[in-house]
């Protein structure tokens, strides 16, 4: 369908690249006729043919934004599907100048919490409702079902609730992978910190791809059976499914696999960057995440480090030992699973310490439950981390659940052994060996940092407590330094 609809639609969507397209079309697919606008005209036509093409779908193009507003029921519920940061408030410009008091505007993309915030205050002056909405799952998500994280009015999330209970990626046993996240900026915040659980889960499960290469000697076709037969058990997962599914990939233009032509230099668009930015305002450690993030830092440095392997004349391995493979592969297995706990436990832990300033009220259970279906990192460990803060709402930390400590302790030794295997080969594991950090930091029940705390109170006369008396203490350490 094209053109002007003689009924009013039930919705709009602005701003059609690949994920508005497909958001579009999921949504007009669940029996929602649909408006559609893009500053681009061209866009618009294309989104209009695709709706024919995938079964005629009640799809309606607009090529100017007041024919656009004027074609969606009252109250209007527009999405925003366009880059964070201006082009937002330009087309929130565009958009409310032909809205009306009661109208609903959704930012469905990655957006900075604060000035999600920042809109909802000014659009609420104008009498309009505001949502920030994260939208996970990629382009195929947004098409076929995406995990949903609205934050904001909740008066307009019960505008669109009917809506996005049908379009969410629907899980067995869970139900629709949307919920009202809750006040505010807290559905981006949220989306932002899946990003952040998502850098992690990559890297790791880079960092055992490299292990199993480099040391293990695995070919891509064995490569491709092991996380296919992961992708069976405790790591079934998105992200090993794909990486399977990459291994098996041979290169079209020359021979060998295309894995292997693919520059080792990372991308990213900010969202793990905001994540430990949060991690160091809020005071949670979030090592895993941040070790990624520093990953893809390094990554980018590809000429020097081009030119530091010439310096060191060491290849990529130190030293060349012979390795049980199959012991490698289960051993592996171990210590990605054991150290996706830890950044998990990280991001979570984030989120809950920011609901608590903001007082946002998350519940962290629910969360773990709409990322089980439609996003990056859907996974059955969710299940999981979902079961253990039904167990107990107020649990400091996933480490100490019952179930997943005793998973961490049975697979200790086989995390050790495959950081300790890389340190010796001189294989940098971040990640894993960020997560073994952390686990062994928070297992301990005494850390050197009173000697921190010692030579902070000697050079700072920053104070200190005492294990056996309370109160703050200040000792004159060089006046008792000299005497000695």
């Amino acid at each position: 369908m094209a053109g002007p609809s003689s009924k009013p639609t039930r919705i709009g969507l602005a701003g059609l690249a690949v994920m508005g397209q497909n958001l579009a079309l999921n949504i007009a697919e669940k029996g929602f006729p649909i408006s559609v606008y893009n500053r681009t005209t061209s866009k618009v036509d294309e989104t209009v043919e695709r709706a024919k093409a995938e079964g005629n779908l009640p799809v309606f193009g607009f090529h100017d934004p007041k024919s656009f507003v004027m074609s969606i029921q009252k109250p209007r519920v527009i999405i925003m599907l366009v880059k964070a940061g201006a082009p937002v408030d330009q087309t929130i410009k565009t958009l409310s100048a032909h809205m009306e008091k009661g109208d609903c505007i959704i930012d469905g993309g990655n957006e900075w919490y604060e000035n999600t915030e920042r809109r909802e205050k000014a659009m609420a002056e104008l009498g309009l409702l505001y949502l920030g909405m994260g939208v996970s799952g990629g382009e195929e998500g947004a098409r076929n079902g995406p995990s949903l994280m609205p934050g904001g009015s909740f008066e307009a999330y019960k505008y669109i609730e009917d809506i996005v209970l049908k379009v969410a990626a629907q899980v067995p046993d869970s139900g629709p992978c949307v919920t009202y996240i809750g006040k505010g900026g807290s559905g981006n915040f949220v989306k932002m910190v899946h990003n952040g659980i998502e850098y992690g889960d990559m890297q790791l499960i880079a960092e055992a791809y490299d292990v199993l290469k480099s040391v293990g000697k695995l070919s891509n076709d064995e490569l491709k059976n092991v996380f296919s037969e992961w992708n069976n058990g405790e790591l079934q997962s998105f992200l090993i499914e794909i990486t399977s599914h990459i291994f098996g990939v041979k290169d079209e233009n020359g021979d060998g696999y295309l894995v292997d032509k693919v520059l080792d230099k990372t991308g990213m668009k900010g969202t793990g960057k905001w994540t430990v930015q949060q991690a160091a305002e809020l005071s949670v450690a979030a090592p895993t995440i941040e070790s990624s993030l520093d990953s893809r830092f390094l990554s980018g440095l590809k000429n020097e480090r081009i030119e530091a392997a010439k310096v060191f004349k060491s290849g990529d391995i130190l030293t060349e030992q012979e390795v049980d493979k199959q012991k490698l592969i289960d051993d592996v297995r171990q210590a990605l699973y054991a150290s996706k706990i830890c950044s998990y436990a990280q991001g979570m832990n984030l989120i809950r310490a920011k609901s608590i300033e903001k007082g946002w009220e998350l519940k962290l259970g629910e969360l773990a439950r709409i990322w089980k279906g439609g996003c990056i990192i859907r996974a059955i460990f969710l299940d999981r981390i979902k079961k253990a803060y039904d167990r107990n709402s107020e649990l400091a930390n996933l480490l100490v659940d019952p179930e997943f400590a005793k998973e961490i302790i049975e697979r200790q030794r086989a995390w050790r052994r495959v950081v300790s295997l890389a340190i010796v080969s001189g294989i940098s594991m971040p990640g894993m060996s960020a997560s073994l950090a952390y686990f062994d930091s928070y297992r301990r029940e005494r850390l050197p940092a009173n000697l921190i705390q010692a030579q902070r109170d000697y050079f700072g006369a920053h104070t200190y407590e005492r294990v056996d008396v309370s109160g703050s203490f200040h000792t004159e350490w060089f006046k008792i330094a000299k005497k000695m």
